[in-house]
């Protein structure tokens, strides 16, 4: 399994009792979901290394307790990145997407085409789609629920109504 073809589950942040379970905090609006999960892809040096779990149980909010099946050493753990492929992520309709999932859609600004997209930056302050015009310019415009018009899968593209004199900004 290749990096490319996950996706950012969470991190192991510390070793849980005695029994060799392990705390993954869990970067993801639905932790829920990952409960009973029956294996992980741990990033070790540079490579995804598949584990088998004998448990998965969510605790608080963004934990989730793990056991790994036959495997004793837990603490090699502690601070590793864990991934899961992009396959077992739910399929999402409407105006809802991942941020992976609209690289290199067409956008579409007040109905004119304006590039393609190149990244989505979740920044502390703001979520940014940067989209990259045909003349190599970035227009960074700002993921706002108001401003989102349409998510085409179909025709991959996301359409934009942007505030008058929002583009000219980038020229």
């Amino acid at each position: 399994m290749q990096k490319k073809d996950c996706y950012l589950l969470g991190t192991i942040t510390k070793a849980i009792g005695y029994k060799g379970e392990l705390n993954l905090f869990l970067d993801t609006d639905e932790p829920e979901i990952y409960q009973n999960l029956e294996s992980i892809f741990v990033e070790q040096n540079g490579l995804l290394v598949p584990f088998f779990l004998k448990k998965a149980e969510l605790q608080r909010s963004q934990h989730l307790r793990i056991l790994i099946e036959d495997f004793n050493e837990p603490e090699r753990l502690i601070g590793r990145q864990v991934f899961l492929p992009l396959s077992t992520l739910p399929k999402l309709e409407g105006n809802k997407f991942y941020y992976h999932e609209i690289i290199g859609f067409s956008a579409i600004a007040n109905t004119q085409e304006v590039g393609k997209v190149k990244e989505v930056r979740d920044t502390a302050a703001q979520v940014l789609v940067v989209v990259q015009t045909p003349e190599e310019k970035e227009i960074l415009i700002p993921l706002i629920d108001e401003w989102l018009l349409k998510v085409d899968r179909t025709e991959k593209s996301i359409s934009f109504q942007l505030p008058e004199g929002f583009l000219e900004v980038f020229e």
